[in-house]
């Protein structure tokens, strides 16, 4: 497989940031209370991620070493003041759902984690990619958990009714302690059946 889509595979599947990786949990838990705000807030980070990831990758040769932190973060943070701009602009339900969580994608570990680990060392295609994946399997877990607790939680999905009114529901799900338990039973079943191929390197 080329490398660029096995960068892209492994940060949807088995180097996903919420799954393996376990960051980016305060925007996880706080977020996946539907699938419109999981679905908002993973796509928001993706943008991040994909253009700091670009930029960060370009200027990785002009940054001294002993500044690049900082300068890591003035590139995310421009992105995000980018991101909540449009969103202000053009999907303020989504803004204001989301609040606080929008600047707070600075100091999310995936967005450092990634420039970090993996722009600073790398061309910017391949870090385009690996931005793109993480953002996807970020978004992926969001909107899954989003759908799971808005369905058995309040009976809706995408604010429509599903469940009839006699269904039980778990209100509990849509609280603090359902995104623990969901997101539990989650990386539970996603160790269980991600195995990561062997690839020819490691052989």
């Amino acid at each position: 497989m080329n490398k660029n889509l096995t960068v892209l595979r492994d940060g949807i599947l088995f180097d996903n940031p919420v799954l393996i990786q376990v960051v980016g949990m305060c925007a996880t838990l706080a977020t996946s209370t539907s699938i419109i705000n999981g679905a908002g807030m993973g796509f928001s980070t993706m943008a991040v991620l994909v253009g700091s990831n670009v930029v960060i990758s370009l200027l990785r040769k002009f940054i001294p070493d002993t500044v690049r932190i900082p300068c890591f973060i003035v590139v995310i943070a421009s992105f995000v003041t980018i991101v909540q701009l449009i969103l202000q602009a053009y999907l303020p339900a989504i803004n204001d759902a989301l609040g606080l969580f929008i600047p707070l994608i600075v100091v999310n570990c995936i967005i450092l984690a990634r420039a970090e680990g993996f722009a600073s060392k790398n061309n910017w295609i391949a870090s385009l990619f690996d931005g793109l994946g993480n953002g996807l399997g970020f978004t992926a877990v969001l909107v899954i958990m989003g759908a799971v607790r808005e369905l058995l939680g309040s009976g809706t999905i995408l604010g429509m009714t599903i469940m009839p009114e006699a269904f039980p529901k778990t209100l509990l799900l849509i609280m603090a302690p359902g995104a623990f338990f969901t997101l539990g039973i989650f990386m539970a079943i996603f160790k269980k059946l991600a195995k990561k191929p062997v690839s020819e390197d490691e052989e």
